[in-house]
């Protein structure tokens, strides 16, 4: 049985005012709702420079949660995603309509993992990222949505001129301000052991894979690595809103999969 420990944490940082990241999830009630829907753990961060980036990242991460509980029994978790980010999408963009938001601009990243039996579904639009960390390592599990990403892509600049460029914040994708977004999905089999940390950009700006992998490999409760995490990351800088999900993986399910659909693999 797929067995998780999660924790959270966000800081203003040393800055700003308010706090326009936000963070949900879904835990199942029991052990057969696990099994038919999953868990849920998502982070948003409201682009700085649009109006209201805190109404923008509480209505994506809310939306896609409540549309999460809510979705059929069995439903593909890799088909199911990035469905209910385009659901969160127009629902950001939806309230430019709305009379107290008219004349504003909306914006957010947002990235959402949901796990059953033994693999991690993650999908994400824009640069809030998620971390795999396993046997002491960290990688990249999402890769970033901002203009000097695709210009690394293109070779165009190398990855090591994208840390010291003035534009490595501007987004080629985010949720809002349009209609339709092509949110980017990966699938990932865990393991026992394994760390999952979903976390904004006041975060990974700040820490380096090694740094992130050191502090969640601790022998310690997902909320206090996830506490940890945010208070070196303000430390360091502080410039900026930090927030950070911790999931560790305590046991899995493995299952095999039969034209979309997983089995239960004889014991």
């Amino acid at each position: 049985m797929l067995d998780v420990q999660f924790g959270q944490a966000s800081d203003f940082g040393k800055i700003r005012s308010n706090n326009e990241d936000a963070a949900g999830f879904f835990v199942p009630a029991s052990h057969h709702q696990a099994r038919s829907h999953g868990f849920l753990f998502a982070v948003a961060d409201g682009v700085g420079g649009m109006d209201l980036g805190e109404v923008a990242s509480s209505t994506a991460v809310s939306v896609l949660t409540e549309e999460f509980s809510k979705a059929q029994a069995d439903t593909m978790l890799i088909s199911l995603l990035p469905r209910l980010i385009q659901h969160a999408n127009a629902a950001v963009h939806d309230k430019t309509l709305e009379r107290e938001y008219r004349g504003k601009r909306l914006a957010t990243t947002l990235v959402a993992c949901a796990l059953r039996y033994d693999q991690a579904i993650v999908s994400h639009v824009g640069d809030s990222r998620c971390y795999l960390v396993r046997n002491g390592n960290a990688r990249q599990v999402t890769q970033d949505h901002t203009l000097v990403n695709e210009q690394r892509k293109m070779g165009l600049i190398t990855a090591g001129d994208i840390s010291k460029s003035d534009a490595r914040h501007i987004l080629s994708r985010s949720l809002g301000p349009e209609l339709f977004v092509s949110p980017e999905t990966t699938a990932v089999t865990v393991q026992s052991g394994d760390v999952l940390v979903l976390c904004t950009d006041g975060l990974h700006d700040e820490m380096t894979e090694s740094m992130i992998a050191n502090i969640a490999s601790q022998k310690r409760s997902a909320q206090e690595i996830a506490s940890e995490l945010v208070q070196k990351a303000v430390e360091i800088d502080g410039g900026d809103n930090t927030t950070a999900q911790v999931i560790r993986v305590r046991s899995v399910e493995q299952v095999g999969m039969y034209r979309g659909r997983p089995y239960r693999l004889p014991a």
